[in-house]
């Protein structure tokens, strides 16, 4: 009867001459699975975070991450556009606002795709630099036994006079190889004679520089966005901007700036200059030049003069000062029943079309009976729907039309709560002209003067003059970032060794001379770190030049 397979495997296990791993040996029920404990997996944490390919993950989503940045309006770059978002989207605007859509870049989540990849990158390239640190001063490797077993090779043979020609040979190429910028360290033993020699570690160098480079740019940020600030202000023709925060109308500081000391200057803007294409034309209505003519003013200088156009923006103190908008600001004059002025001033019309269709709201709190608000709407060239409806049907004042729809009640002044001069809720607000108040709305031209509901005064459109009826306003950023230059250079130095880690090859070149039966045998070889296409060009390169000046100086020597 022959044995079983259990009583083969037992009387393995007991063999004193097999180990006890042997490949027979019996198969353990259950595999101990090792314990790391908590440092363990803290180690193998801080291991997949700093990997190459978790950096470069990371470095995926935070692009990723910043797309939405692009696709929504942000609050501190354009607040405006946040409002005007809210008011078409009303019901998706909590959902958008609570995860920080309109705020990408201070988002928690933003910030944590940012701190992480900071913290990969580190890792990441600190360990790469000793490593590198120690190649530099290592000294290129031995001469390989076997040459022609290289991806790249060649050989020739001269005729030579022993062990002096040969020694001359590798001295030779070790010159040149030297002036090629290569490493070179000599290899002689046993009659042969080699030279071994490499370059390329800039490749690595820039792959370095490429990383440190990435975290100074978001070190930059990170700390620079602590010092910054942007801030938005319309301007009238006419009217001046202090940089002091009060006159500003909405500011977004970073985290240690107070606002209470911002370089002190003043800027006025004299006039706003746009050009139209005109109808008939390719394009018409379309916007040429946006130009808007300042005079800057700084303590201890003399006032100058400069345009801020589109994409040109002007640096004062320090701050940069883009032209984001445009639009009309027409003069409004509220007077009441006693012919006394209530409420006088420019105010600017948000846009709401290409034909500059604009949308204003004039906020009257005292000096009438009631609280009124007056909500009006701007025709630069007034056209009329098939429905009956007002439009613009081209974006310069040609025929220039304002109405306005009265409403009185609580304006919501009163209780404190910060309200945009751009909005007036008209809940709880009586209508008393327009929409379904059975009262035709307001229409005023430049220069008219219509009286208000229940005889409480008049409202005026001052026209400014006959060639110029309405006043431009320019919407201006200013922005402060300490870290832009750093940013700017980070950018730059990354750039380099970008540049550097993808075109500089990692290469190895040997030369061997020996003496043999038939004068001096040399062979040449090289050894690429990655593909290198032209590594077998550069080993019959370096062979051609190394044996052309060979014969030469062995020509002159027989001479």
């Amino acid at each position: 009867m022959s044995p079983s397979r259990s009583d083969l495997r037992t009387e393995t296990t007991t063999d004193p001459l097999r180990p006890s791993d042997h490949a027979d040996a019996a198969v353990p029920s259950e595999i101990a699975q090792p314990h790391l404990g908590f440092i363990g997996w803290l180690r193998w944490a801080w291991r997949q975070l700093t990997s190459m390919r978790t950096a470069l993950l990371l470095l995926l989503l935070l692009a990723i991450a910043a797309v939405p940045g692009s696709l929504f309006p942000q609050r501190s770059a354009d607040p405006n556009g946040v409002t005007q978002w809210e008011r078409n989207n009303p019901d998706a605007f909590p959902i958008a606002d609570a995860v920080g859509l309109f705020d990408v870049y201070l988002s928690p989540w933003f910030s944590a795709i940012y701190l992480l990849l900071f913290t990969s990158l580190i890792g990441c390239v600190i360990p790469r630099a000793k490593y590198h640190y120690k190649a530099l001063r290592s000294r290129p490797p031995r001469t390989p036994a076997r040459l022609n077993r290289l991806p790249a090779f060649a050989e020739t043979t001269l005729p030579g006079a022993g062990d002096v020609t040969a020694t001359t040979a590798v001295d030779l190429a070790a010159e040149q190889l030297r002036k090629a910028g290569y490493r070179v360290e000599r290899y002689d033993a046993r009659g042969t004679f080699s030279v071994s020699a490499e370059r390329g570690y800039l490749r690595e160098t820039g792959n370095l520089i490429f990383h440190l480079a990435l975290v100074g740019v978001l070190a930059s940020v990170a700390i620079g966005g602590s010092f910054a600030y942007t801030g938005q202000r319309v301007v009238v023709e006419g009217t001046t901007f202090v940089n002091a925060l009060s006159d500003y109308s909405s500011f977004n500081p970073g985290r240690f700036v107070d606002g209470t000391d911002l370089a002190p200057y003043s800027l006025t803007l004299d006039t706003f200059g746009v050009s139209y294409r005109l109808p008939g034309s390719a394009g018409a209505g379309q916007a040429g030049d946006f130009d808007a003519q300042v005079t800057i003013r700084q303590f201890g200088r003399e006032d100058r003069k400069q345009n801020v156009i589109v994409n040109y923006p002007i640096t004062v103190e320090g701050d940069r000062i883009f032209l984001l908008g445009n639009g009309y600001a027409p003069t409004i004059t509220v007077r009441n029943a006693d012919g006394e002025v209530v409420y006088s001033e420019s105010q600017p019309f948000l846009p709401q079309d290409s034909n500059m269709t604009s949308l204003g709201i004039i906020k009257v709190p005292d000096g009438l009976p009631e609280q009124v608000g007056l909500v009006g709407f701007f025709y630069p060239t007034r056209g009329v729907l098939d429905s009956g409806a007002y439009t613009s049907i081209y974006p310069d004042v040609v025929k220039p039309v304002l109405t306005f729809n009265v409403f009185s009640g609580d304006l919501g002044i009163d209780d404190g709560t910060p309200r945009s001069v751009y909005t007036l809720d008209v809940s709880g607000l009586t209508q008393h002209t327009g929409g379904e108040s059975s009262q035709d709305s307001l229409e005023l031209t430049p220069g008219a003067t219509l009286d208000l509901p229940k005889g409480w005064g008049t409202v005026t459109w001052e026209s400014v003059s006959e060639e110029k009826p309405v006043k431009r306003f320019a919407s201006l950023q200013i922005q402060h970032d300490p870290s832009s230059g750093w940013v700017l250079g980070f950018s730059l130095l990354a750039t380099l060794g970008l540049f550097a880690g993808l075109f500089v090859p990692r290469r190895r070149l040997w030369v061997k001379a020996r003496t043999s039966a038939s004068g001096v045998r040399i062979e040449y070889a090289g050894l690429a770190r990655g593909e290198d296409p032209a590594l077998q060009r550069a080993v019959d390169d370096l062979a051609l030049r190394h044996t052309a000046e060979l014969r030469n100086e062995t020509s002159e020597k027989s001479l």
